[in-house]
């Protein structure tokens, strides 16, 4: 740390406790008096700024809210669905100060000022409301707060941006959706601490750009400041906080895990069965294909119909698809074309926006279309029947939401004017897209419990991960430059609580397949494509499919395919710690390495679940790049099973049929045999890689699939855990049953060294092999 840095710490921490002797001397019980007000679940307190509620959430949750004047408006959040936790807290009071604490923190109130401070239990700073507010006029517009920033603080999260930024620290960061841009009013602080800010209104975020050392949130709609302050004291803990309130999020399919084909767009049904066929052919390994866009006939732009033209028989052509073990996604839209019937149901309801906007078509340029109002219950019924009786019917399996922002006309704005069922447009902007994808997974939810939701989207509002949703980048442009900012958002994505991502691989607006710097483009996106949630190609232009590309690109693509099947049993069991744990997939290093003040600032490595760190490769012509090894245990070459020394800078070895990809000591990955598609019994063993010089724990998961009967505790979980210092594997008993489960399998354990167990292909000698059958068996690693 430098002497300035220093230096700037020692004020921030004398001026602090300055402020702390103020607000801490000797307590007493407080009665309701002086302002002060006493519920159940929180307080109340009046100062001449106005009236300031906290309500207990949890031990380590805090809502927030304040207005001018004597009254909290009425307010019921579109994003938090959870209730308080009956929480022991209590009530005290110092000369300027009211105090609630809870076991885990406590909120002070400024009986001047009503500003609020967040503090440990040993009495130290978290985050500090800055006073303001005095003077506002009650009912006017003051959805804004500030707070005080320390010196060396990072500020991640806020959703998805492309300006390349990893922390936002300096920077002004404007939550507005539109395409490449998603608004998500989460934040995580580097020092262990979260803020959910409750309102959709469009909300610029500045982290100390304007005023140095201050961090304030400035909403344009909005008669109240409402927000959870999430005490972690991780950014585990935060996330863990943050799906508490908005709900956590579901089991995906098995097959959404694999890999997927799309483009914009196939045209016609023998099209889309010949691309899956080919891959059949090859033995490549596929899981899905998405039928994006103009499917519709002319004019039909919502109707929910194939082109009877170029889709004969939709019925038939789904039926062949999974009759070759391929899922399908289809594209449908938040908007309807004025000449269909869809669109005259939903007006005959009311349930339309009442402007009409230009459309843009792949037929008609000037058509027009009006888009359905998701924040109205009626609307979202009608819009998902619509759906069902169009196309569920068919057994589709996933919904490609496109344009959720919804998209005007490229006049995102426009949405302020309008008069939504939850009021003016502009109070309610940014959760459009949580209401859309709401519509469509409990219309599903409640149509079937046979097959899992899954959702792809081009926006994200808080809350969203309950909807089963995944949210990619957006229409981005196929260039190195571009390629390298997917990396920050998606890591800032994912640390805005949501945890499923991607991109489309090679860019959006693509080039040819034959341009050569292209090619090594779309290779490097392919290796990182294989480390995000979803597995997905698009793009426009020319198609993309495997044989499209020349010879070497192929090879390195089926390199890359096999290691994400491989891989299939450390992902899906991955995908259970999201949804019964609160888990991230895609995780910034400074999510498992906080105490690394290096990882604060690393945006372009990451880890893909708890064990392996990712290092793309953004410029072309690299054949090694810069990586840093965080924390202080070892760490080892996926690719050589060499092991190296934590806390160290490397140039990584970075041939272009490789990226630089590392393991973490006392991780423990298994691993699949390659697979056509990810429900593909084989019967072969699982290879359960040790990486030692670690203690470590992974917990194997595994049920049907494709249903929802793992809500009724129909699935099973084998707990690994080796001990480093006795050198052992143990393999515990198995919990926990569903239909079909295979009682015995087959384990070859590999206890990773120099050319030991590295690498895609199978280790030929493994250091065991184990019969489990559900019981617990112990391993013994040789020295």
């Amino acid at each position: 740390m430098s002497i300035i840095k220093q230096e700037r710490n020692k004020l921030f921490i004398a001026a602090l406790a300055v402020m702390t002797t103020v607000l801490l001397p000797a307590c007493r019980t407080v009665t309701v008096a002086d302002g002060v007000q006493k519920q159940p679940d929180g307080i109340t307190v009046t100062t001449a700024a106005g009236v300031t509620r906290l309500q207990v959430w949890s031990d380590r949750i805090i809502r927030v809210t304040f207005a001018p004047g004597t009254k909290l408006p009425a307010k019921e959040s579109l994003c938090v669905i959870a209730s308080p936790v009956p929480t022991k807290w209590s009530l005290s009071e110092a000369a300027d100060a009211v105090v609630l604490q809870t076991d885990a923190l406590q909120a002070r109130v400024d009986r001047k000022t009503g500003a609020v401070g967040f503090y440990d239990l040993k009495g130290n700073p978290i985050l500090q409301e800055l006073a303001e507010g005095a003077g506002e006029e009650p009912g006017a517009s003051v959805a804004r707060r500030s707070f005080a920033l320390a010196p060396d603080e990072a500020i991640y999260g806020l959703g998805q941006h492309q300006q390349g930024v990893w922390n936002y620290r300096g920077t002004v960061v404007h939550l507005q959706q539109q395409n490449m841009e998603v608004a998500i009013p989460v934040l995580v602080s580097s020092k262990g601490y979260g803020v959910l800010w409750d309102n959709p209104a469009i909300t610029d975020v500045d982290a100390g750009k304007t005023s140095p050392g201050v961090l304030s949130w400035n909403s344009e709609a909005g008669n109240a400041v409402d927000y959870y302050f999430l005490s972690g004291p991780t950014a585990d803990g935060v996330i863990g906080d943050y799906r508490a309130l908005t709900g956590a999020a579901p089991m995906m399919g098995r097959w959404l895990w694999g890999f997927w084909q799309c483009k914009e767009h196939y045209a016609s049904q023998e099209e889309l069965t010949n691309v899956v066929a080919e891959y059949r052919q090859r033995g490549v390994p596929l899981d899905g294909i998405i039928q994006d866009w103009q499917y519709w006939p002319r004019r039909g732009w919502g109707s929910h119909q194939f082109d009877p033209a170029r889709y004969p028989d939709p019925a038939g052509m789904i039926r062949d698809l999974h009759a070759m073990h391929a899922h399908l996604m289809i594209s449908v839209w938040a908007k309807f074309d004025t000449r269909t019937s869809n669109f005259n149901e939903l007006d005959r309801d009311g349930a339309l926006y009442a402007t009409a906007v230009p459309g843009f078509s792949f037929y008609d340029p000037t058509e027009t279309d009006k888009y359905y109002d998701p924040f109205n219950a009626t609307a979202r019924n009608i819009y998902w029947r619509q759906m069902d009786d169009d196309l569920f019917k068919f057994d589709i399996d996933g919904w490609w939401l496109d344009g959720s922002e919804p998209e005007l006309s490229g006049s995102w704005g426009e949405f302020r004017g309008y008069k939504t069922a939850r009021g003016p447009g502009s109070n309610v902007f940014n959760a459009f897209p949580l209401m859309h994808t709401m519509a469509v997974y409990q219309g599903q939810r409640a149509a079937s419990s046979a097959k899992r939701v899954a959702i792809l989207t081009r926006s994200a509002w808080a809350g969203q991960q309950r909807n089963a949703a995944i949210t990619w980048s957006g229409d981005i442009q196929g260039q190195w430059d571009v390629f390298a900012k997917q990396i920050p958002a998606g890591l800032n994505f994912s640390l805005s609580g949501i945890p499923y991502w991607n991109t489309d691989i090679g860019g959006f607006w693509s080039r040819q397949t034959s341009d050569q710097d292209y090619q090594e483009l779309f290779t490097r996106w392919f290796q990182f494509g294989a480390f995000c949630p979803q597995f997905r190609v698009h793009g426009t232009a020319a198609p993309k499919e495997l044989w499209r590309w020349d010879e070497p690109t192929q090879k390195i693509w089926e390199k890359f395919v096999d290691l994400r099947y491989r891989l299939l049993p450390y992902i899906y069991s991955v995908s259970w710690q999201v949804t019964s744990d609160g888990g991230s997939m895609m995780r910034p290093l400074m999510m498992d390495f906080a105490d690394d003040s290096r990882s604060l600032e690393v945006g372009d490595q990451y880890l893909f679940g708890p064990a392996i760190m990712v290092c793309p490769v953004t410029r072309p012509g690299m054949t090694q790049r810069e990586v840093y090894l965080p924390g202080q245990q070892p760490w080892y070459d996926f690719w050589t099973g060499a092991r190296l020394g934590g806390s160290r800078d490397l140039d990584a070895a970075a041939p272009i049929d490789s990226m630089p990809l590392y393991v973490r000591a006392g991780a423990i990955v298994p691993m699949g045999p390659v697979v056509q598609y990810a429900a593909e019994q084989t019967g072969k063993p699982l290879e359960i890689r040790v990486y030692r010089g670690a203690d470590g724990a992974f917990t194997l998961y595994d049920d049907e699939g494709d249903n929802y009967d793992y809500e009724k505790g129909e699935y099973s979980t084998i707990p690994l855990t080796w001990n480093d210092s006795n050198g052992t594997l143990t393999i515990g008993p198995r919990r926990g049953e569903f239909p079909g489960m295979v009682q015995e399998q087959t384990f070859r354990i590999v206890f990773v060294g120099d050319g030991h167990g590295s690498g895609v292909a199978e280790t030929e000698t493994p250091d065991a092999v184990v019969k489990y059958t559900g019981k617990r068996v112990i391993v013994k690693a040789e020295p």
